[in-house]
């Protein structure tokens, strides 16, 4: 964990394909990038800040996301996602995450992941099941 640090930051670039339109995603009706499919992206990205700095054998999971869908964007347009590690509270990261397209902002706000032990993240949710 002593390679994590404030200001870790991550970008993620992909053009919007019908698996990200809200009419696939069946969170709206219109061909546009479905705010679900944003989010993801942006999870994702996070993610990938700090993924090599991590211990083998520990991963971050996702816990809390308060994001807002502020533009629409189409079919075929190339969208930007950038995230940035802003705080540090024992295991919990904070991240905070910009959507663009080719022409505007189109999605802002924060993120959090929690850092865990994977084999032990998963027996746990193994005994669940049980």
């Amino acid at each position: 964990m002593d390679k994590i640090k404030v200001g870790l930051n991550s970008s993620f670039e992909t053009d919007v394909k019908n698996e990200h339109l809200a009419s696939r995603y069946g969170s709206g009706l219109v061909d546009v990038l479905a705010t679900p499919a944003m989010i993801a992206l942006m999870e994702c990205t996070a993610k990938n800040a700090v993924d090599l700095h991590l211990p083998v054998g520990y991963t971050t999971v996702g816990t809390k996301v308060d994001i807002a869908h502020i533009a629409a964007t189409p079919l075929g347009m190339k969208v930007t996602i950038n995230a940035e590690l802003i705080k540090i509270e024992g295991k919990k990261l904070v991240f905070k995450v910009e959507a663009f397209d080719e022409v505007e902002k189109i999605g802002e706000g924060i993120h959090e992941r929690y850092v865990i032990n994977s084999d032990k993240f998963m027996d746990k949710i193994n005994k669940k099941g049980k």
